[in-house]
């Protein structure tokens, strides 16, 4: 029974060392990793920047192309051969100013005849109102009279006639023919007074039409010619420098092709298109800035048109800017960049635009040095924004140490080391003034040990000499 019992406790024993051997090669192994772990963990070199509070304003900054704010493409009405030109290139014109004269003897011939027939029309409007009308009406009233005697004597001849043939002094042959001359004069009456009444009443109004139509188609035709006559002379429209002139005298002018063109160059504008979200904000009178390119300071302007629809080709509005002071250098047609300022937030929390980053669910996040060296996620709501601040409307606190650089695409709860800014820009330098400074000392001892040389180099030339005299 002993050998028994002995070797069921050595076969125990053997199994407890075996889960005990396997444990603690677990523990080690874990052990292990976990420190693998632990060392593996990244570390990023990181800058921060407080949150502060301080006044931000919304730019809005985009390509434009300048215009003048007047300008005027002159083309000829009519068909002709250019007589001569007032103006050349970068003159300066008046409103009114004549700028070319075009051949026109075909055109004075047309006026002049038009004229002569308008004065005849004229002449006769007027002999017909003071002398052919009233004597018509004299005329009808004449006849009016005369056909009113003949009926009241025609009238007495039938009355006595019926009287003398009631008695029996007469025939009936005699009343009836007495009748019918009455009749007759009745009729012969009431037509001349009617031709009376119509020519006062209608005659007189129809007859002056008549005339004033003649009257006025002459003279129509006579201010047409006239005008045909002043297309032959150009002038200006507006005030401004002559900037185009592609034709020389002796060329001919097509009707309604440009010869001239003419700008008013003191008002300057710069037309943009920009996406609707940006001109929302924008309003007529907002303070800009034009910047031409190879010119450090920009030029002041200001916000003159705000385009109250869209422009159907590109789904854009567009914005002008009108420069308050042109500069010289600023010329119609150049590519200028303005910036608008749509708006301005007093005392708010600002960050750099760089710290700002989106998530993938395009939610705006910063991220904060936590105090346990971690990068902490704080989601924001954004305000006011421009091309180096940010409004932080909600989400964080001023002097909130925010990530200025090194965040991008930093998970949540990274270890972190902070630096201070520019900490390896003061070492580069440092080394730069070190390399300046050898360098410097290099020189100096090398001129030092330049006289030496020169005294080795005169040396020889004296000895030489003294041995020539002995």
């Amino acid at each position: 029974m002993k050998p028994t019992t002995m070797n069921t406790t050595l076969t125990f024993l053997r199994r407890w060392i075996a889960l005990f051997s396997t444990m603690a090669a677990i523990l080690c192994v874990a052990s292990g990793c976990s420190k693998a772990e632990k060392e593996k963990e990244p570390v990023v070199s990181v800058e921060t920047t407080p949150a502060q509070r301080a006044s931000i304003s919304q730019v809005v900054s985009v390509e434009a192309v300048v215009y003048p704010l007047e300008q005027a493409t002159i083309a000829p009405k009519i068909t002709s051969t250019i007589k001569r030109f007032h103006v050349q290139r970068s003159s300066r014109v008046k409103k009114g100013e004549l700028l070319v004269e075009l051949e026109n003897a075909d055109l004075s011939g047309v006026a002049l005849a038009s004229k002569g027939d308008f004065k005849q029309a004229d002449a006769t409007y007027v002999t017909t109102v003071n002398a052919g009308l009233p004597q018509q009406i004299q005329k009808a009233e004449l006849d009016a009279a005369a056909a009113k005697g003949a009926f009241d004597a025609q009238q007495k001849v039938y009355d006595s006639r019926k009287e003398l043939f009631q008695q029996g002094a007469v025939p009936r042959r005699d009343l009836d023919s007495a009748e019918v001359a009455l009749l007759q004069a009745r009729s012969q009456n009431e037509q001349a007074q009617k031709q009376l009444a119509d020519l006062r009443r209608v005659g007189q109004e129809q007859g002056l039409k008549a005339a004033q139509g003649t009257r006025e188609s002459a003279q129509g035709r006579m201010l047409s010619a006239e005008a045909q006559l002043s297309y032959s002379e150009i002038r200006s429209p507006i005030d401004g420098v002559v900037t185009d002139r592609p034709l020389y005298e002796g060329d001919l002018a097509n009707a309604n092709q440009p010869i001239l063109t003419v700008m008013n160059t003191s008002r300057l504008i710069a037309k943009a298109h920009i996406p609707q979200s940006e001109a929302a904000v924008l309003k007529v009178g907002n303070p800009a800035e034009l910047k031409i390119p190879g010119l450090d300071e920009p030029i002041k302007g200001r916000v003159s048109l705000v385009s109250p629809a869209l422009d159907p080709g590109s789904t854009t509005i567009e914005v002008w800017v009108e420069a308050s002071r042109p500069d010289p250098a600023l010329r119609p047609g150049m590519s200028v960049e303005v910036s608008m300022m749509a708006k301005t937030v007093k005392d708010a929390i600002v960050v750099p635009t760089a710290a700002v980053f989106k998530n993938p669910e395009g939610a705006d996040y910063v991220l904060l040095a936590g105090s346990d060296e971690k990068a902490h996620q704080k989601t924001v709501r954004l305000g006011v924004r421009n091309s180096d601040l940010t409004q932080i409307a909600s989400g964080i606190n001023p002097g909130d140490p925010v990530i200025t650089t090194g965040g991008y695409a930093v998970p949540d709860g990274t270890q972190i080391k902070t630096e201070k800014p520019g900490a390896e820009e003061k070492e580069g330098a440092g080394k730069d003034e070190k390399d300046a400074g050898k360098g410097e000392r290099d020189n100096q001892a090398g001129d030092a040990k330049k006289p030496n040389k020169a005294k080795e180099k005169a040396g020889p030339s004296k000895k030489a000499a003294a041995e020539g005299k002995e």
